[in-house]
């Protein structure tokens, strides 16, 4: 009998294929052990080839690989193994159409003096936030990444700073209060009001 083979095709900044690869192939090499798949890398075109036998691996690689093409540092990337955590992109060409002031104007919203709004999400949320060329990467458990997105977002389209962090602030202490009490995490609450 025969296994199946899957593949998927991607294409990511050529000013990335260095970081995907890696020093002597390094990132490349654990993404592949990893995942049980392989990659094929076009290094002039920036085109990149995930194939193998699992349709999960490849589901996997690909997200990993989208991550450090989102500009995302591999050591953040490789967060996206682990099955509880996501990656969810936010395109700031939805929020300032084809104007590149404007873009870069949001972009500046979204990381605010020194790092500050970016910092502030990340520490409400516990993801990790990465703003490259038009678009916004998160990295977290789903929960985190919602909120993180819902900020972004707020942000992008003129919220005050401060509203922003008000409802992240309260949004953690609900979770934080929430978990004390023995209510369980967010996920296993959905669940059984799913349920009911």
């Amino acid at each position: 009998m025969t296994s199946q083979q899957y593949n998927y095709e991607l294409k990511i900044p050529r000013e990335r294929i260095a970081v995907l690869i890696g020093k002597k192939g390094v990132i490349k090499r654990e993404i592949e052990a990893s995942t049980k798949t392989k990659l094929n890398i076009d290094s002039k075109e920036g085109d990149v080839l995930i194939y193998g036998e699992d349709a999960m691996g490849i589901f996997t690689a690909r997200e990993v690989i989208e991550a450090i093409a989102r500009g995302f540092n591999p050591e953040f990337a490789r967060l996206l193994l682990k099955t509880d955590y996501v990656l969810v992109i936010v395109d700031i060409k939805d929020f300032a159409g084809k104007n590149n002031e404007t873009a870069l104007r949001l972009k500046g919203r979204v990381i605010g003096k020194d790092g500050k709004s970016r910092k502030t999400i990340e520490f409400f949320t516990e993801t990790k936030i990465c703003v490259y060329g038009k678009t916004i990467g998160i990295i977290g458990k789903p929960e985190g990444v919602e909120s993180a997105r819902r900020a972004v977002e707020s942000l992008l389209k003129g919220a005050p700073h401060g509203n922003v962090y008000k409802v992240l602030e309260n949004k953690k202490r609900e979770l934080t209060i929430k978990e004390l009490s023995g209510e369980g995490s967010l996920d296993e609450r959905e669940g059984k009001e799913q349920i009911q």
